[in-house]
């Protein structure tokens, strides 16, 4: 009788554990099949003249507590100019913007011309000045700009496919240049913590699309165009205001996804 009672409970104890143990594994193995798959865009290295360091580290800490699965790409062409960053002011030395990019990446990186939408579920844009710079000209241009044609290409072939595009701080007004009609934000209007969306916003607006103002910890969602945008750097906040700010556009981008 003990013997069978002893049997017993040492199934029992092993099933259990067993059990979960087997759930665990099949829970990690669906997470990893349903991982999103999402391109990062950069525009350089560097606030001045290229992607927003802390902006760009902050995607992608967002985006590895979601468990996506990152590919980063830059564009293979020469910045505008290079800033002396400690100094504030253009050298006279140049770069190319995807070779300053493999820096924030740690050289994993790829040049934008092979980025692929049909393998990818969402894009993200980080801002600092190479978005306004090197991906198009709008800090020389404002609303007139152009924007780089592989940047357009891509934002383009993404909205297509019906697949969300995520931007933050001044790269929103690539989709205000390339997607009329469409709604962004860039911080919250007439505000003195905002000091530079004001003037953005109105340019926003005159090209047709919509500035929604959201405080730098929010996120605005543009259902219609699966665009999702966070202020980050247009507005003056402690800094982890700003990465709760882009963890939410990233939450939004892969809830969209």
């Amino acid at each position: 009788m003990l013997l069978t009672l002893l049997q017993r409970c040492g199934r029992s104890a092993l099933t259990a554990p067993t059990a979960r143990t087997l759930q665990a594994v099949n829970r990690r193995y669906s997470s990893s099949n349903m991982a999103k798959r999402v391109a990062v865009v950069l525009a350089g290295c560097g606030v001045y003249d290229g992607s927003e360091i802390h902006e760009a580290s902050a995607v992608l800490v967002h985006l590895s507590r979601g468990g996506a699965r990152v590919n980063m790409f830059a564009p293979n062409i020469d910045q505008m100019h290079v800033v002396n960053h400690l100094k504030g002011e253009p050298s006279e030395e140049k770069r190319n913007v995807l070779v300053e990019s493999a820096r924030l990446a740690r050289g994993n990186i790829q040049d934008l011309s092979k980025l692929s939408v049909k393998e990818h579920d969402a894009v993200i844009f980080p801002g600092g000045f190479g978005a306004a710079k090197n991906l198009c000209t709008w800090a020389v241009q404002g609303k007139d700009c152009s924007v780089n044609e592989e940047v357009k290409a891509v934002l383009q072939a993404f909205h297509g496919e019906g697949k969300p595009i995520g931007l933050c701080c001044i790269s929103p007004v690539l989709a205000a240049k390339v997607f009329p009609g469409c709604e962004v934000t860039v911080g919250v209007e007439n505000d003195e913590k905002c000091p530079g969306t004001a003037d953005t916003a109105a340019a926003i607006n005159q090209l047709g699309c919509k500035h929604v103002s959201k405080s730098v910890g929010e996120s605005h969602v543009d259902q219609k165009n699966k665009l999702v945008t966070t202020a980050a750097f247009m507005c003056e906040a402690p800094i982890h205001e700003i990465f709760d700010g882009i963890g939410s556009m990233v939450q939004g981008v892969l809830k969209l996804a």
